[in-house]
């Protein structure tokens, strides 16, 4: 069987792309910190993953595979415009959270981004496959994408991940934990230096 084509999203992409990363979260230990109700976690979790698509996806770093089966969001190093406005016409606006999911999103972003590293990075922010697409390597081919826009800019990529599983995953393909955080939730951060 031959491996998809990655490919970089387009706002077509957002509804394959929410609904996968949706799916793929459901037991990572950050979404159910941030949306631990069953009932309220699809909508949230959509309105979170939906958030990440549209800030990103005309920056060219959301890369996919498998009809967004597979997705890598990245986030550019500071300063590198979007070639339109980050605002998506006819993007759905699901309305905002409950205060104290709003407040637990603010947290935990506040306090990720607080330890991250002040220079400039490539930042792979969400990493996730499809539970049907899984087993295949198409988290890897697609992590492997932005990683490659990384070192054609000479510079590292940072991720952080709550899963303790993940950092075993992460540290064979070539990353290193940097640093860690106990809370909210226990968190490690890691990087690849550019090659």
């Amino acid at each position: 069987m031959t491996t998809p084509e990655i490919t970089i999203a387009t706002p077509a992409d957002r509804e394959a792309v929410v609904g996968s990363l949706v799916a793929a979260f459901v037991k990572d230990p950050v979404l159910r910190f941030l949306f631990p109700d069953e009932e309220t976690y699809p909508r949230y979790a959509a309105v979170f993953f939906g958030d990440l698509f549209d800030k990103r996806v005309h920056r060219s770093s959301i890369w996919t595979i498998g009809a967004g089966a597979s997705v890598a969001i990245w986030e550019p190093p500071a300063g590198q415009p979007a070639t339109v406005p980050a605002t998506v016409p006819g993007a759905p606006t699901e309305g905002p959270y409950p205060a104290d999911v709003l407040a637990r999103v603010q947290g935990y972003d506040d306090t990720v981004h607080a330890a991250l590293p002040t220079y400039p990075f490539w930042y792979l922010g969400v990493l996730g496959t499809h539970p049907d697409s899984a087993g295949r390597g198409w988290g890897r081919a697609v992590m492997r994408a932005g990683l490659a826009r990384a070192a054609a800019d000479g510079l590292p990529a940072i991720l952080e991940t709550s899963n303790p599983g993940n950092v075993e995953l992460y540290r064979r393909a070539g990353w290193e934990v940097v640093g860690s955080l106990a809370e909210p939730v226990p968190t490690w951060i890691m990087q690849q230096p550019p090659h």
